[in-house]
């Protein structure tokens, strides 16, 4: 039978929103300082997620008690409880909880409570088979894992809605219910009927006609263009490539729908407890959901983050995910929600992490802005999927390593307590946008190879080296107040970040603008013109080709004027096979120089003579164009030209020993981190104490490899 769509589809205002005012706004929705005063209260939050329906009564005293010793002062509970809340249609089972909460109150354990939606219990599947989400090839999935559910499912939602209500009804009162947990790491996506339905429903809102969403998707290619709202489905699996405008508007819409499932359940427990704050867990650059347009509704931004143990680039990769954490909140602390203390489950090869790479991974987390700590999760499972993820508590027992190193992680975030509150102060923007993303990676491009996120930490692992704080921004965010504005890849480029630019450049900011940049409008159509339409006459430069290039890449000419000696050298006349000297990969675009200063140029190849990388100077400030992918010590040459141009410096001179240091200041606190193996020295202007060993230094601060430094003046 076809959805009648008015009749079942529930109302949203999602896309009224999006349509009429842009993007959620601005983040951090903490307005009330909810967060914050969980935290003036509790210091920095350390725990976990708790599971204690997977473990009999006696077990339940043993963890609170260990917690305790552990320093653990806040536990997510209920994460996956439904099934034990409701293991018939509107019956209702929380005696076990409240033995639960009292226990871990009465041992000084603060709970976040967790809405368990993110697990709907096998009944409701059986019972409304229409709840259960639809994939691309139009397969119903079923019960037996988790996250089976569609986020536009009416049956779902009202039955997420009810055990909600009853949950927060319940324990808002509880005094060691301290914080609420909305489901979990939200990014299901359904291609179903009702999700087509509410898909339509959403393109109306935004577009109002008919005509208009049809001008917006470009209809007219491939004799796509619709009669009316009825004919248009999700983009499911289809005989090639999808139309890159729907496909687009579909991420938009599937972000949008999540974020609308948040909502409503936030609400329910607003409801009735408009005091504890209230966030979910995001997860980092998730390909799923725009978090830009999420940060608004949460009281604390809250990240899951697993870094790999075996990827020697992980610590500057997740140093860029807590800075997206951060700007995500507009400066203010986040939380650090899920990480694991050891090995993970889930991927193909599990390299263990050791307890001293798990208390760094920490530190770190809140040298950048963290003001809460925790781990998935307290006490390792015997069973399901996840029995080989590390725990706080692994199965061996607490008289082992993995526990010591808890323990010890437990007491540093007590002695970094008087850095609650305090935020980061970076001179850098880099800007970075899940729209511009989504679109430069549809099908049908130039090349699959250029992929945004690693544009996005090739250049930041530059800022990582250097020592240097850099906040994340849509491109359309205001950029005052930052002296560096690095654009990596903004495939995207609304016209309102190319006026912020260009004002930017001219209150003397460096600008760096990298390749595939301003390409497309906002509804992924190719702006028409010499490349980068909206931003050629500030780079002084255009283009008219997009060139993937070899495999092997193209060799690159250095002008003499080019910045740093890194990686310089001019080809021999062997060209591409055996030429000496840097090489440019994946992507070169033919430029034209229109006032610029070309600095490097194409060796050979269908781009021979063609400019690579320019530079031109507006005013008090200046602008560099790579217009390829550079490797690593160019890349370096021209970021750090553009830090020295704008007196932009790292947190510490330099140090002495190996390579792998990582320095940022948050507030009056001096972080060094050392992610190598080697002792480092690091020069001091002032005596300072390290709040993690207590020690004081003169002169020169020695961190051991695998360890950390927090720095403050000594007390007057």
């Amino acid at each position: 039978m076809p959805i009648d769509e008015e009749a079942t589809v529930p109302s949203t205002d999602h896309a009224v929103e999006r349509a009429a005012t842009g993007p959620a706004s601005a983040p951090g929705g903490d307005t009330a300082g909810r967060f914050a005063a969980l935290t003036a209260d509790l210091g920095i939050l350390y725990g976990g997620d708790y599971n204690p329906e997977q473990w009999d009564r006696a077990t339940w005293r043993d963890d609170v008690r260990l917690m305790g010793e552990a320093g653990v002062n806040l536990v997510t509970v209920g994460v996956f409880s439904w099934a034990r809340y409701e293991p018939r249609p509107g019956v209702r089972d929380f005696d076990w909880l409240d033995e639960v909460l009292d226990l871990l109150h009465a041992g000084g354990i603060a709970v976040d409570l967790a809405t368990p939606t993110a697990s709907p219990p096998p009944w409701l599947g059986r019972l409304h088979p229409d709840t259960l989400p639809v994939d691309a090839d139009g397969v119903r999935l079923v019960a037996g894992s988790r996250n089976q559910f569609s986020p536009a499912s009416r049956v779902y939602r009202q039955h997420a809605l009810a055990i909600t209500r009853d949950l927060v009804a319940r324990y808002a009162d509880h005094p060691g219910v301290r914080m609420w947990h909305v489901g979990n790491e939200l990014g299901q996506i359904c291609y179903g009927d009702e999700s087509a339905a509410e898909f339509r429903r959403w393109l109306r809102a935004r577009y109002g006609t008919i005509g208009a969403l049809n001008e917006a998707w470009a209809t007219t290619v491939w004799s796509q263009r619709y009669a009316d709202f009825a004919e248009i489905l999700p983009p499911r699996r289809m005989p090639y490539h999808v139309n890159p405008s729907q496909a687009l508007d579909f991420r938009r819409y599937s972000s949008d729908q999540l974020r609308t499932l948040y909502r409503e359940q936030r609400e329910a427990i607003r409801a009735v407890d408009a005091s504890r704050p209230v966030t979910t867990n995001l997860m980092g650059f998730f390909a799923l959901a725009d978090y830009w347009s999420w940060a608004g509704e949460l009281d604390v931004i809250a990240d899951d983050a697993y870094p790999d143990p075996g990827d020697p680039r992980a610590p500057a990769d997740a140093a860029l995910t807590c800075d997206l954490m951060r700007s995500l909140g507009g400066g203010a602390p986040w939380m650090l929600m899920e990480a694991a203390v050891g090995a993970v489950s889930w991927r193909d090869h599990n390299l263990p992490k050791s307890p001293e790479r798990s208390r760094l991974e920490a530190v770190q987390a809140v040298a950048r802005g963290a003001d809460g700590v925790c781990y998935f999760q307290w006490r390792a499972a015997r069973a399901g999927a996840e029995r080989f993820h590390s725990a706080m508590l692994p199965h061996a027992g607490a008289d082992t390593r993995v526990h010591d190193g808890v323990r010890r992680v437990g007491g540093d975030l007590a002695r970094l307590r008087g850095v609650v509150g305090e935020r980061v102060a970076a001179r850098v923007a880099m800007l970075f946008d899940w729209e511009s993303w989504w679109a430069a990676e549809e099908q049908a491009g130039p090349t699959r190879r250029l992929r945004t996120l690693d544009q996005l930490r090739a250049w930041y692992r530059v800022l990582w080296d250097a020592g240097v704080a850099v906040d994340l921004a849509r491109p359309d965010a205001d950029l005052t107040g930052y002296d560096v504005i690095l654009v990596p890849q903004s495939y995207l480029l609304p016209t309102g970040a190319a006026t912020a630019l260009t004002e930017a450049v001219a209150r003397g900011a460096s600008v760096v603008v990298g390749p595939f940049t301003g390409v497309a409008d906002e509804n992924a159509h190719v702006r028409t013109g010499r490349f980068p339409v909206l931003l050629r006459d500030l780079l002084g430069v255009s283009g008219e080709e997009w060139v993937p290039l070899p495999d092997d890449g193209v060799p690159l000419v250095l002008d003499e004027r080019w910045p740093g000696a890194g990686g310089r050298g001019v080809p021999d006349a062997g060209g591409v096979g055996g030429a000496a000297g840097p090489r440019a990969s994946v992507l070169g675009e033919l430029l034209r120089a229109d006032g610029a200063t070309v600095l490097a140029t194409f060796a050979d190849g269908h781009l021979a003579g063609g400019a690579a990388v320019t530079r031109v100077v507006r005013g008090a400030g200046v602008v560099w164009y790579v217009g390829t992918v550079l490797p690593e010590p160019l890349l370096r040459d021209v970021l750090v030209e553009a830090l020295d141009r704008a007196a932009v410096s790292g947190a510490i001179e330099g140090t002495s020993g190996a390579s792998g240091v990582e320095a940022i200041h948050r507030g009056d606190t001096l972080f060094v981190l050392n992610h190598s193996s080697e002792s480092v020295q690091v020069r001091l202007d002032t005596p300072a104490v390290d709040l993690l060993s207590g020690l004081t230094w003169t002169d020169v601060v020695v961190v051991p490899g695998g360890d950390a430094v927090a720095l403050v003046p000594p007390p007057a």
